[in-house]
């Protein structure tokens, strides 16, 4: 596969650009509605992506050579799926052929990320696993 093709498997959701606390007891990882800094939440792009890595030093490459690792991505992400043996949703703009798919199956983090996240206090803004299975940060 080559870079472009790789790169044209990102259905633009921004999930991976949500700040995730893993539970040190079971390993869930949860994810949070604070945005990377980087994230524009309108487009859910990247606004630096070629020097995302100088600029957020813990911002992970996903490559396919690092595949076996994306169990903390959500699992609607076309990267995992593939990396899983499984097809791409029926919403991605691959298959749908329209870039506003993925904001109208509701996939998008655009109407629930912020910027303005205390990161001492994550924990209260918990949304879901990364399963997708909602999460009252009150139970958390």
């Amino acid at each position: 596969m080559s870079h472009d093709e790789w790169e044209s498997l990102c259905d633009g959701c921004g999930r991976c650009c949500l700040h995730k606390l893993e539970d040190e007891e079971d390993g869930r990882i949860y994810y949070t509605r604070a945005a990377c800094s980087l994230l524009d939440i309108p487009t859910c792009r990247c606004k630096n992506y070629e020097n995302r890595g100088a600029l957020i030093p813990d911002c992970i490459q996903l490559s396919i050579d690092n595949a076996q690792y994306f169990d903390w991505l959500p699992e609607s992400c076309a990267y995992r799926l593939l990396a899983e043996g499984e097809p791409l949703p029926e919403w991605h703009p691959l298959i749908s052929g329209n870039t506003n798919s993925v904001i109208e199956a509701g996939i998008s983090v655009r109407d629930i990320a912020k910027e303005d996240c205390d990161p001492e206090m994550l924990i209260n803004d918990i949304i879901s696993l990364s399963d997708g299975t909602k999460v009252d940060s009150n139970e958390t």
